[in-house]
């Protein structure tokens, strides 16, 4: 292991923005299940989740562009986690945090309906048949997300993948859950309204256009929204 990576090891061991189950706290009952609001951030505020959030950079846009909103990096890379943590630490954003576990142990450290939206972005597309139930949009991990997601919440997508966005569109079909937006070349589409969708890019989204590869994108829930 470079010293570099040592290091970072060392200090994200600091971070009060990082928790790690695995090393600081209990795993099993986890100490801020169901109140990450009141003992985490303390404040009432909707809480959102970047699952797979390597560097953190939309967990990092995210925060910024919404103060009134939690945002909570998951990834099991520690020293990925760091560089986020420490911006977020720089630059004084209180509403972005990052836990480092698996994240097929998801539904352990969130309560119900605690969770008010979900971002997967350039998640591994785990392209082998037998390994599809290791798809962070595959039905087991859809299950996860209905235990801890409050109604309506959307789920957003960002992949370079053509596979898994094709795997997900027709899952979200054959499970008939609601599509909110989609898009086969976001980039290329004006009907995509949320200028964050395009405006926040993690490394691999900046690498990937560079290559000419076009983006998908799709945003949908778990159930319908509610009307009125």
């Amino acid at each position: 292991m470079g010293k570099n990576k040592l290091r970072r090891f060392a200090e994200i061991n600091s971070f009060t923005n990082v928790i790690q189950p695995q090393s600081k706290h209990t795993l099993s009952p986890f100490q801020y299940k169901g109140c990450w609001g009141s003992d985490f951030f303390y404040n009432d505020h909707p809480i959102i989740l970047e699952i797979g959030c390597g560097k953190g950079e939309y967990t990092i846009g995210l925060a910024k562009a919404f103060p009134g909103k939690n945002f909570i990096g998951i990834d099991i890379k520690g020293d990925r986690i760091w560089k986020g943590a420490r911006q977020a630490l720089d630059e004084g954003l209180h509403n972005a945090a990052f836990l480092r576990i698996q994240a097929e142990h998801i539904e352990q450290f969130f309560g119900e309906g605690e969770v008010s939206g979900i971002w997967l972005t350039f998640p591994d597309p785990q392209s082998k048949k037998v390994r599809a139930k290791k798809r962070l949009t595959s039905p087991g991990f859809l299950e996860k997300y209905r235990k801890i997601l409050a109604p309506d919440s959307p789920i957003h997508l960002k992949t370079d993948n053509t596979g898994l966005f094709r795997y997900t569109l027709d899952l979200i079909g054959e499970l008939g859950l609601f599509l909110r937006e989609h898009s086969f070349d976001l980039y290329a589409d004006e009907h995509v309204r949320e200028e964050y969708v395009k405006s926040i890019q993690t490394y691999y989204e900046l690498k990937f256009l560079k290559e000419g590869r076009p983006i998908h994108y799709l945003q949908f829930s778990l159930h319908e929204p509610t009307q009125g």
